[in-house]
């Protein structure tokens, strides 16, 4: 009988930050469709209440990336090596998962990347993680900590452009996250069953292929 080799793959840390940014960003996301279109959208309530949610799911998520950021920096010390892509990733390794991705794995092919704790990614997902952890969430952070502190950072926020310069960049930015959600669900359903992946964000064991 075919059986699956065990990886400890997700550390508590790690699990416990995963489903609270998760609330949090899903939080963020349904609240800020209330605050953009209250007309048309009504999910909690009044438009006060939409707003209140989302500045306070907004500090929820930005303390729980400076937790993320501090474990992997001072705690793992792995944070390039977990998230930085290497010059052989990006030229071959990008590539052959897209394959993957889009093509083999319908036809039941292994996948190019094993994970290990000390390379949990393949090439496209560190490409897509860099951008999301490193460039996207801390833009659409400090966008948000800006608008939030109009009063006292006023002249800041006109140096920068002006506020529909920075809620134009803020919407945008959300606009990519919301986009990533779905084709993040969509990608954690590609394991050897459509749960595998979500069952170890739960309990920190990944299986792999089949021995």
């Amino acid at each position: 009988m075919a059986r699956h080799e065990k990886i400890y793959l997700n550390p508590t840390p790690v699990r416990i930050w995963h489903w609270l940014n998760a609330l949090g960003i899903i939080t963020l996301t349904l609240t800020g469709i209330q605050i953009r279109w209250p007309e048309f959208l009504n999910f909690f309530g009044t438009y006060k209440a939409a707003v209140s949610l989302h500045n306070t799911a907004g500090i929820v998520v930005s303390i729980s990336y400076l937790l993320w950021i501090a474990y992997y920096i001072f705690v793992t010390g792995s944070l390039l090596k977990i998230y930085v892509p290497t010059v052989d990733e990006l030229k071959y390794g990008l590539f052959r998962q897209a394959i993957f991705y889009f093509f083999f794995y319908f036809f039941g092919k292994p996948n190019p990347h094993s994970p290990t704790p000390e390379n949990k990614f393949n090439p496209l997902q560190k490409v897509t993680y860099l951008m999301i952890m490193l460039l996207l969430l801390p833009l659409v952070i400090a966008t948000g900590l800006l608008i939030m502190n109009i009063g006292p950072l006023r002249e800041a926020i006109i140096t920068m452009g002006g506020l529909k310069l920075l809620d134009g960049a803020h919407y945008l930015i959300a606009c990519c996250f919301t986009a990533f959600l779905f084709i993040h669900v969509y990608l954690a359903t590609l394991g050897h069953t459509p749960f595998a992946h979500t069952k170890s964000m739960w309990t920190g064991w990944e299986e792999g292929e089949e021995k």
